[in-house]
């Protein structure tokens, strides 16, 4: 008996629990029951103005003034719901009112009805009886997406309908009032069925809905730490940019990389790689405030957008806080593991002007930062601008470059500082442009890295120093640079390989050096090109040692022959203590190694009067020379000679 009851109560009940039905019952009703009030108040003006001259004026012309003036005011009220945006509490709300009042309107219309079946002839009283039953199938049916009012007013109407005429005793509506019990019924089994459909329907769109949202929320989220991925960083940040127009604030774009990661995925796995990552975004996460959005853009690289209008120097402020934050340790494995994190920040509208514009500054600040002082902040500046706007110009002149005829060769000696005699030449590349004038290397070269040239470099520039150290005296050497892409591409290593088969120069006397960037990159490559290179005798030197990221377990790995000290520990080596005692480190390394040392960028008569006390042997600077031209090589050396036999 308490089930029935509760079934019935539910039944009768709006369903509160259900916010999507709720409003799709709103929806359909703010449609249909204007309809419904139009259809009820023109059939009862109607069945009013049949009985006007037989019926009391209290029930033809009060009773429907008043019947029509509340039918007005809800026709109204639902007709303006459609204008209006209503909050899920305020259509429950309506639906309830709805549900409550159909009963009583339904009474009140059915009872004014039947009050006029005494009066009137025989027409005037089946009018009545056709009022009753097809105007109610009217209203039920604009009503049966509420299933509790349309089952109120088909039992109100109807069952009075039937007892009603079942007693006339009148064969005619004894007969009327089985017709509607029967279409009753089938209504009545229609309308449950359209409602569990319409249900049905709602809570598959509800689910659906849902399940977009989730996909939504995956796709524009990154699976390992969580955070916002590329995709919804690109969306934000168009966004976000709009609003910064409108409102006419600033805006600025971060763009993070960590230094030192590689390694450590390569060392530990990359599974405490991975846990480093979400360690990672979960420590900038803790430093960020609600106007700064933080995404991870793929691999070890991380964004932000912050809206707040800050100013440069609290933008530099904010990013060394990051840039400090991400040098304390992270407690993954038994040990600390150490990285950095360099930084590049971008703003808008000062610097940028559209979104793309604003990501490639940011871009470009985080190459600076890491090319100059990895671990640090840089903000893209008018100068740097300006610089990038030089390296489009170098990039496409690059690009249009003749390599055959632009492209060439100069040759740096490096000196046996005990005996004052060069011992090997390093080869130089150098660009004459005829749009540009000289380019430095250190602007075409990574350009030509970036873009991919530079592999169409190497070939013809080694061809040209090979060629030209055949006709050194025997024992000189030759040392000459391989970019990254050389050692890390199968192709461009074979393409090496086989031009120095061919070359007259003795392969053994021949460096190649590599940066430790070059070497880290895809460590397992560089191992077999250079193991190719030492079958053939060559020597392999790791360039700019110390101021990179590779560890002794690479070094050993690489089976190197030669370090060569970068000229950032040599500069006043013989006023700083630091890099007195870093060099002497590494020249200590290199003879515990087994390893030739050779020390760049010598200037100075005092720094090279440090490096004779540290027990150095080979030393290159300008000092000594700087990079002459093929064709001056042999002056040089007969210069030394002449030099040295004087002496003795």
């Amino acid at each position: 008996m308490n089930k029935t009851l509760l079934g019935v109560r539910a039944l009768m009940s709006v369903p509160k629990d259900n916010p999507g039905l709720v409003k799709a019952q709103y929806i359909a009703l703010a449609r249909q029951l204007p309809m419904m009030y139009f259809i009820l108040l023109v059939n009862t003006l109607m069945l009013a103005g049949t009985h006007f001259a037989v019926a009391p004026r209290w029930l033809v012309v009060y009773c429907p003034a008043i019947m029509t003036l509340f039918g007005v005011i809800r026709a109204v009220e639902w007709f303006r719901t459609r204008e209006r945006t209503r909050s899920p509490a305020q259509m429950l709300t309506a639906l309830k009112r709805t549900n409550m009042l159909a009963p009583f309107v339904a009474v009140a219309f059915t009872a004014w009805s039947l009050a006029l079946f005494p009066y009137g002839d025989g027409y005037t009283q089946a009018h009545v009886a056709f009022y009753m039953a097809i105007t109610v199938i009217g209203c039920i049916f604009c009503m049966m997406h509420l299933l509790p009012a349309a089952l109120a007013t088909t039992a109100v109407v109807n069952t009075a309908f039937v007892v009603f005429f079942a007693s006339t005793n009148i064969i005619t509506f004894v007969a009327t009032a089985i017709d509607v019990l029967l279409v009753s019924i089938a209504m009545l089994v229609i309308l449950k069925a359209q409602y569990a459909d319409f249900t049905r329907l709602v809570n598959m769109q509800a689910q659906t809905a849902k399940l977009s949202e989730e996909n939504l929320h995956l796709a524009n989220q990154d699976s390992l730490t969580g955070l916002a991925n590329r995709r919804q960083f690109f969306s934000r940040l168009d966004t976000q940019l709009s609003r910064a127009c409108e409102q006419q604030t600033r805006l600025a774009v971060g763009l993070i990389d960590l230094d030192g990661f590689k390694p450590v995925n390569d060392l530990y796995g990359h599974s405490v790689g991975d846990r480093l990552l979400y360690q990672v975004g979960q420590r900038l996460t803790g430093l960020l405030d609600e106007g700064v959005h933080l995404a991870r853009l793929g691999g070890d690289e991380f964004a932000l957008i912050i809206t707040q209008a800050m100013s440069d120097g609290q933008l530099r402020a904010f990013g060394e806080k990051i840039c400090a934050s991400l040098r304390e340790p992270f407690l993954l494995v038994d040990i600390p593991i150490q990285i950095s994190g360099s930084l590049g920040i971008a703003t808008f509208p000062d610097q940028a002007s559209s979104p793309t514009q604003v990501y490639e500054y940011a871009d470009y600040a985080l190459y600076q930062s890491k090319r100059h002082r990895p671990g640090t902040v840089c903000l893209f500046s008018a100068a740097h601008r300006q610089q990038l706007n030089r390296e489009g110009l170098t990039e496409q002149a690059l690009r249009r470059a003749d390599l055959a005829t632009e492209f060439h060769v100069v040759f740096q000696p490096i000196v046996d500082i005990h005996r004052s005699q060069t011992v090997a030449f390093e080869a130089l590349a150098r660009w004459e442009s005829p749009e540009l004038g000289n380019v430095p290397p250190g602007e075409f070269i990574p350009i030509a890295e970036r873009v991919g040239m530079v592999n169409r470099l190497t070939v013809p520039l080694l061809r040209e120093a090979l060629d030209t150290a055949a006709s050194w005296p025997a024992g000189m050497r030759l040392s000459f640079n391989l970019s990254a892409h050389d050692c890390g591409s199968q192709d461009a290593a074979q393409q090496i390989v086989e031009l120095i088969k061919r070359s007259p120069f003795d392969p053994a006397r021949l460096d190649l050096e590599i940066t430790e960037t070059a070497a880290i990159q895809d460590l397992p490559q560089t191992q077999r090109t250079i193991s190719r290179l030492r079958e053939l005798g060559c020597g392999i030197s790791l360039d700019d040692f110390g101021t990179g990221y590779s560890s002794l377990s690479h070094i050993h790995a690489l089976s190197l022959t030669k370090l060569k000290v970068d000229r950032t520990f040599v500069t006043a080596i013989d006023v700083d203590p630091a890099s007195f005692k870093i060099v002497k480190s590494l020249i200590a390394l290199c003879q515990d190694m087994q390893l030739e040392c050779i020390v760049e960028g010598v200037e100075t008569a005092n720094e090279l009067g440090a490096l004779k006390k540290l027990g150095c042997t080979w030393a290159q600077g300008y000092l000594f020379a700087k990079p002459m031209p093929a064709c001056d090589i042999r002056a040089w050396l007969e210069g030394e000679r002449l030099a040295r036999a004087q002496v003795v």
